[in-house]
């Protein structure tokens, strides 16, 4: 196999914060959702809305091996974002929250844009850093 093959290795806090940054965006989706719908923004309510698309985000950093490259857009962001969404959707459901098809379009885009999103802000801070230390 050739070297330039295998990605190269990621520190652990890289790989924590990467990991952090998709549970805040899953925070951040719960505490926007509770406050447009006025369910309070008390702390355990928007764990508890947040936590089963946390687990979402947690299976697919597992499907999609995120820790290998957790800023790549593929496939770790994809994988994680569409994880967070089916299983994070299916997980609500068995709970017993409610599933209305607005609500899954909605949890579809918005998580995209966080998820996808933090991590093209991260890649253009990166370039702007590396661009300067360039020049």
């Amino acid at each position: 196999m050739k070297t330039s093959a295998i990605a190269p290795r990621q520190s652990t806090a890289s790989i924590v914060l990467a990991f952090a940054g998709d549970i805040a965006c899953v925070v951040l989706f719960a505490a926007i959702g509770r406050d447009t719908h006025e369910h309070g923004l008390d702390v355990s309510g928007i764990l508890l809305t947040a936590a089963p698309f946390a687990g979402g985000a947690a299976i697919g950093w597992l499907l999609g091996r995120a820790w290998r490259r957790p800023l790549a857009l593929w496939p770790a962001a994809v994988v994680v974002w569409l994880s967070t969404v089916v299983f994070g959707l299916l997980l609500r459901g068995f709970a017993g929250g409610g599933l209305a098809v607005s609500f899954q379009i909605v949890t579809l885009l918005v998580l995209g844009v966080f998820i996808i999103g933090w991590r093209l802000a991260a890649a253009l801070v990166m370039k702007i850093r590396k661009s300067r230390t360039l020049a």
